[in-house]
């Protein structure tokens, strides 16, 4: 069972889900073969934690197959209603037929009979995106899904423009978006200003990504995890934000940033952009 130790949630825009603030990403120990014990104690330590929101790919390496072995040891696959917790799903397919297939192989391995939130996964191009669109493209696959009953939730996610996820944005009403933030995002291609500006006027949740660069802005203890979380969590808009996790005692410390997390204030975020100003390339690396 999963325990009552509580962390702060916060809704999921439209879709009602109450979600905690620290959300576990896929990467980490997750983003590995043949390492079950070490990914499923990471699994077990988030449900602990009281974590709400798991976020996987089939890119992800071994993730789906981790989460799977992690929620048959506590009852929570097939056939569960699931209230407990969001599972966050994706296909990098950008074919209708080729997404359905993921889905097919996505729920098997996760042992379960439906997606919370199944994501349009790492959108870049104007092509990949009129590919999506077209006859038999992902978007239809997504509809599909869902009026089976497979896929509660549409989302889309992306880190390399923002352009393409306000286009996206644009064809189909999303009900989430996966975007990466951090205090360099201003800097250059913000996704601040544009994208998630636009998804809360939407009423779309938000779900934050990279927000310390994958560990790049901890280096040399020039920002801490707790100012990168706080920054993120900070903004007007963003719902939670999820962290990929290598060992139980990262998610403990990540659990315990997002329950002592208090919203900083205008000149707080000002001073963290400024920090992260001179590094900002380093910081902002994903984007193109």
């Amino acid at each position: 069972m999963i325990t009552d130790t509580a962390l702060p949630i916060r809704s999921l825009g439209r879709t009602g889900q109450e979600v905690s603030l620290f959300g576990l990403g896929g990467e980490g120990i997750l983003r590995t073969h043949g390492r079950t014990r070490e990914a499923v104690a990471v699994i077990h330590a988030a449900l602990d934690a009281g974590v709400t929101y798991f976020d996987t790919a089939p890119a992800y390496d071994s993730s789906m197959d981790y989460y799977g072995a992690a929620f048959r040891e506590r009852d929570l696959g097939s056939g569960s209603p699931r209230q407990a917790f969001t599972l966050a799903g994706k296909t990098a397919d950008r074919s209708r037929d080729g997404s359905m297939r993921i889905l097919d192989d996505s729920l098997k391995r996760l042992g379960t009979d439906y997606i919370d939130i199944w994501q349009l996964h790492d959108l870049r191009t104007r092509d990949e995106l009129d590919r999506i669109f077209a006859k038999d493209g992902a978007i239809e696959a997504m509809q599909l899904a869902r009026s089976q009953g497979r896929v509660r939730f549409c989302g889309l996610t992306g880190h390399h423009d923002p352009a393409i996820l306000l286009e996206a944005m644009r064809r189909f009403d999303f009900d989430s978006v996966l975007v990466a933030l951090n205090p360099a995002d201003g800097q250059r291609l913000p996704f601040i200003t544009t994208v998630l500006a636009d998804a809360t006027n939407r009423g779309m949740g938000v779900v934050a990504m990279k927000c310390s660069a994958q560990g790049a802005m901890l280096a040399g203890g020039t920002f801490s995890m707790a100012d990168c979380m706080g920054y993120v969590l900070s903004l007007p808009g963003v719902t939670n934000v999820i962290v990929g996790c290598k060992t139980p005692a990262e998610v403990a410390a990540n659990a315990d940033f997002a329950r002592r997390f208090k919203t900083l204030d205008a000149p707080a975020l000002r001073a963290l952009e400024l920090r992260a100003a001179p590094q900002a390339a380093r910081y902002c690396y994903f984007k193109k």
